[in-house]
């Protein structure tokens, strides 16, 4: 697939997403999606609940079949790119009543051969670093049930980073997170950003979008705009990111979908 971005000849995109439509159980949950996204970018996907977002991240991580379009992660399909993504779900798909403590959750990022530690997670170093770089090292052996919201999106965040994972996507991570952990986390995230690491949150929070994010993806079923916070952020695109326009998706039916790849 070639790049859709704007630098064909010099392009630095690990994430490119072309005319994709995802359908089921008679829903268009994504029509005729269409965005690159460049190495070391942090995005912030803004939209509604049922506007698509989870279906996206899904979708990159190749645990969601697409109907229509392409999806490239680095040159290759995001069944073939598995091991480099991290997809981090809602807090409500996580049971946080299992028992294990913060150490185990993020050893079980990536399982290789070796000790039985090993098989749980791998080498000791790599899960120590991780969590030190999330600010949980000295909080390795709580369990994870009773770790605050900011604590336990940390630990996870850890946890793909001890998988080595070039690109994170994180699904409403700050929800139910008070904002001075919103804030460290973001702290986090502009640190593995400059470490070349890809990271998507989606996020229904106006607020802060400029400075925490590079780019925002407002999504609504298509996308209504990409771009900086500041220039996207229109009042006509807020309305049609929260609103009701099924005209926009006339020609995108079910099983029919115009410009053909």
């Amino acid at each position: 697939m070639s790049c859709i971005c704007n630098e064909k000849n010099n392009c630095t995109c690990c994430i490119e997403v072309e005319s994709c439509c995802v359908e089921y159980d008679n829903i268009l949950a994504l029509d005729n999606v269409s965005f690159s996204i460049p190495k070391g970018s942090f995005i912030g996907v803004l939209g509604p609940n049922g506007g698509g977002k989870s279906t996206l991240f899904n979708a990159i991580a190749g645990l969601e079949k697409i109907t229509h379009g392409k999806i490239s992660i680095n040159g290759k399909s995001p069944v073939e790119s598995m091991g480099k993504i991290s997809y981090v779900p809602q807090k409500e798909m996580i049971n946080w009543k299992f028992p294990l403590s913060v150490y185990d959750v993020v050893s079980q990022g990536k399982i290789r051969g070796g000790s039985f530690r090993n098989i749980l997670g791998f080498s000791d170093d790599l899960v120590v670093d991780s969590l030190k770089k999330v600010n949980m090292y000295e909080k390795k052996n709580e369990m994870i049930a009773n770790l605050s919201g900011g604590e336990k999106q940390r630990t996870f965040i850890a946890r793909a980073l001890a998988q080595e994972s070039e690109i994170l996507l994180l699904d409403e991570a700050f929800s139910g997170v008070d904002f001075g952990s919103q804030e460290d986390i973001s702290d986090v995230l502009k640190l593995l950003t400059s470490e070349s690491k890809t990271i998507l949150m989606s996020t229904h929070d106006l607020n802060s979008l400029s400075d925490r994010y590079d780019k925002v993806l407002c999504l609504n079923g298509h996308i209504c705009a990409y771009g900086s916070p500041e220039k996207v952020l229109t009042e006509e695109v807020l309305k049609e990111l929260y609103g009701v326009h099924k005209d926009r998706l006339i020609d995108h039916r079910i099983g029919n979908h115009n410009n053909d790849l």
